[in-house]
């Protein structure tokens, strides 16, 4: 008795949803209407789709490829399209369908009518070409799958067996007959009112999935056609289980999977967050310590994915009184982070790439230098370069953002107290010999290390000149450095009566960022964010810091296109590797945080903390 593809759905029905989700690649892509690429094939196939669609008629004895009869042309054949350049990569490949063994080919032709006369043709035209289709020694040869116009599936066994059928899922085949098709395909529509936005209702998530299951339960691929084309839609067919992505953007459906493993994470140790005591949050009372937190390219999307990866808890987002900040430059509504940092270390804007400068290129006076004059002193920190845009600000002047050895020496002629990062080369191979020399005139005691300062005080100035390793990236096992270098100048400066200033720069959250590199963001953003717990923490217990967490910008246009809380899993994508201009906010904590809130320019921050610490007095 025939087995019927019917007794399958039923049983199929039992499985548990979701049992046959898998993880897909490039190789998964089916190039629909593939003849209407720019290139048709060569497109599809540098692109390492693993399924190429071709429609065709027959006209005047030959096969042509075209989605209407009306639009044939004498050079358009499907020999001179896809067969010839398909066997001659074939050969060149070595016999098989890519140079890399494990990708597979099919070539899916679509009947658009007349099947009885077009497969005779299709034969006789394949003939030349056997050994790419017809090689049974050959496990890697291409598959060769007709769709459209088909015969019967009754008929399908006078067929040669190179020859596969795209199969339906309302069709009942025999054992027999299922040996014949290819994979099985159907229009989405059909079972369901999902556009591929969004996530398609529980019901119909059910109902796609078993669907999918049944023709994996006879061992055939499946696809949906007539998709949307967007890599939410190819995640969502992901998790319905599909084995092929209709696409008619090859190009970019292999861009997504290639990158995929920069575009997703899934944080293996969640950690726990502090909470904050909020005794002093929003007191008026009086400023004696500012904390300003920088994460660089740090805008809401960041912090969102950072947020769920940690399963929905950041420290971060323990501030209550949060603002934004706009963060556009003099010459440019896209802001980079040497005016960014230059708004917000002088309270003024100018050009991008101008540290410390006015828009005429004059020298500004920047925070620590103002509240040097009340006594008051700085910390400046980054968990990378010392001597970029971000850092350099709050202690340099120079009109170009790339003169590293002159912002390097522009610490001579600063008021700040406590400088960690790395880019020791800038100091020590400095044009200026006297540089390092000069500093030590200047009450700098030079260390390499953070272990170093740990005896350190206040009563000499501390320069921490780290080697360009002990800021990799946190993946690459940077450690706690950003953390233990707020701890240890947090230590050393909390002994002036006067109060004090620190800035530490989350830097590589833009790193991460300029790399579309969603994995090495969010692990950095996670390292700034237990530095953020530290300095919330020292604010509980001093009751008289302000906590300040802001970005000098966003970097990337980063998109949350799958997320799960649960799983602590993002999947992200990016529109730039460039800065934008998008505002980004300000979360406060402690006395005057509600100053805080509300939208405004990135140089009120500067003017902010200026009149908050000098109201003291």
């Amino acid at each position: 008795m025939k087995n019927k593809l019917l007794l399958t759905l039923l049983i199929t029905c039992l499985v548990k949803v979701g049992s046959f989700a898998q993880t897909l690649n490039g190789n998964r892509g089916h190039s629909h209407n593939d003849y209407n690429q720019q290139i048709p094939f060569l497109q599809a196939y540098y692109a390492g789709m693993g399924s190429i669609e071709a429609d065709v008629f027959l006209f005047n004895g030959k096969l042509y490829v075209a989605h209407n009869r009306e639009d044939i042309s004498e050079e358009r054949t499907l020999d001179n399209l896809y067969l010839k350049p398909l066997a001659a990569l074939f050969k060149k490949s070595g016999n098989r369908p890519y140079a890399d063994t494990s990708l597979r080919l099919q070539l899916v032709i679509d009947i658009k009518e007349d099947h009885e006369h077009v497969i005779p043709e299709l034969i006789k035209e394949i003939n030349p070409y056997m050994q790419v289709f017809n090689d049974p020694s050959n496990k890697r040869a291409v598959k060769l799958v007709l769709s459209g116009d088909m015969p019967a599936p009754a008929k399908f066994d006078n067929y040669p067996s190179y020859i596969y059928f795209d199969g339906r899922p309302e069709i009942t085949y025999s054992a027999d007959e299922l040996k014949h098709v290819g994979m099985i395909s159907n229009e989405l529509s059909l079972y369901t009112k999902w556009n591929g936005k969004g996530t398609p209702t529980p019901p119909d998530m059910e109902k796609l999935q078993r669907i999918v299951n049944a023709a994996h339960a006879v061992h055939k691929s499946f696809r949906f056609w007539a998709t949307q084309d967007s890599p939410n839609t190819w995640i969502e067919l992901e998790k319905i289980g599909v084995d092929w992505i209709n696409t008619d953007h090859p190009q970019q459906l292999h861009d997504f999977f290639i990158n995929r493993a920069k575009l997703e994470y899934t944080n293996p140790a969640p950690y726990q967050v502090y909470k904050p005591t909020y005794k002093s949050d929003g007191a008026n009372k009086k400023v004696k310590n500012v904390i300003l937190l920088i994460g660089d390219g740090m805008g809401l999307a960041q912090i969102q994915a950072g947020l769920t990866a940690n399963r929905g808890q950041l420290n971060i987002y323990q501030c209550h009184n949060i603002g934004f900040s706009q963060t556009r430059a003099s010459n440019s509504d896209n802001t980079d982070s040497a005016a960014g940092a230059t708004a917000m270390a002088c309270g003024e804007k100018t050009n991008n790439r101008y540290i410390g400068e006015d828009t005429q290129g004059k020298p500004l006076v920047n925070l620590p230098d103002k509240l040097a004059t009340d006594g008051i002193k700085t910390g400046i920190i980054s968990c990378g370069d010392i001597t970029d845009a971000t850092p350099a600000a709050y202690y340099a002047h120079n009109i170009d953002r790339e003169s590293s050895q002159e912002i390097a020496a522009g610490l001579l002629t600063s008021h700040v107290d406590v400088l960690i990062g790395s880019n020791q080369k800038s100091f020590f191979n400095n044009a200026d010999k006297n540089l390092i020399s000069d500093l030590k005139t200047k009450h700098y005691q030079l260390y390499t290390s953070l272990a170093d300062l740990k005896t350190a005080t206040s009563k000499d100035k501390q320069l921490v000149l780290l080697k360009d390793s002990d800021t990799r990236p946190v993946m690459n096992g940077r450690g706690d450095m950003l953390k233990e270098s707020l701890l240890q100048t947090m230590r050393i400066l909390s002994a002036n009566k006067q109060g004090f200033f620190i800035m530490a720069e989350g830097a590589q959250i833009d790193y991460g960022g300029h790399a579309n590199n969603l994995p090495y963001i969010v692990t950095e953003l996670h390292d700034f964010d237990k530095t953020v717990a530290e300095a919330l923490k020292f604010a509980d217990e001093d009751g008289e810091t302000l906590v300040i967490i802001t970005a000098d910008h966003e970097t990337g246009g980063l998109s949350l296109l799958d997320v799960s809380t649960e799983k602590g899993m993002v999947s992200g994508s990016f529109s730039t590797n460039d800065h934008t201009s998008i505002n980004v906010p300000v979360f406060a904590y402690g006395p005057h945080a509600q100053d805080f809130n509300g939208t405004y320019q990135n140089t009120e921050i500067f003017h902010k903390i200026l009149a908050l610490m000098s109201a003291k007095k």
